[in-house]
């Protein structure tokens, strides 16, 4: 049986007035299944689906682009897949012999504080879909650097990450993706 990856992010100071969870589950589909998670009817009806294509530059913030991390220009080395044109998705859907694979998220974010809900609550959930657009984009133009890895190198290079990570934390400054300029 297989159950959904979750991460839960909170505050110490609002308790229980803030979160964020993202569930996450990976279908060897191409984002055709529906309410993957099994919401109830009543959350269903007012989930807002929103599709990512890796391809479509159009969804990257122009502060966000890079070229090299561009799968519309990338082609793999050793898969010979890519570049990515238009209508990838659909030349996927044809092709019997390659894997297919899409991770659904769900993010459900509650920041309860008057005034500023609902602002905080769409900046977060835009923050979101940024990530993980730039970070499956990356995915997928990284796929020569980790195609022949065995389970043995991931759990290796997870151990590392964790030691210097740990150390930036530490001694390091602050790093990572900063908000995108809203209006």
């Amino acid at each position: 049986m297989h159950i959904p990856t979750v991460e839960q992010v909170s505050n110490e100071y609002m308790k229980d007035d803030f979160f964020i969870k993202i569930e996450t589950w990976h279908k060897p589909d191409l984002g055709t299944t529906e309410n993957v998670h099994n919401l109830d009817p009543n959350t269903w009806k007012s989930v807002e689906v929103v599709h990512i294509d890796i391809a479509d530059r159009t969804q990257v913030e122009p502060g966000d682009y890079k070229a090299e991390e561009d799968p519309a220009l990338f082609q793999s080395v050793k898969t010979k897949r890519g570049p990515l044109g238009p209508n990838w998705k659909k030349e996927l859907a044809t092709d019997e012999e390659c894997p297919k694979m899409c991770a659904y998220k769900l993010v459900t974010i509650k920041f309860k504080w008057w005034g500023l809900q609902n602002k905080v609550e769409n900046f977060i959930q835009k923050q979101e879909k940024r990530i993980f657009t730039n970070f499956h984009r990356q995915l997928f133009c990284w796929i020569d650097k980790w195609i022949e890895l065995t389970m043995e190198d991931i759990r290796r290079m997870e151990d590392e990450t964790q030691k210097e990570l740990e150390a930036l934390r530490n001694q390091g400054q602050v790093r990572g993706t900063s908000a995108a300029n809203d209006e």
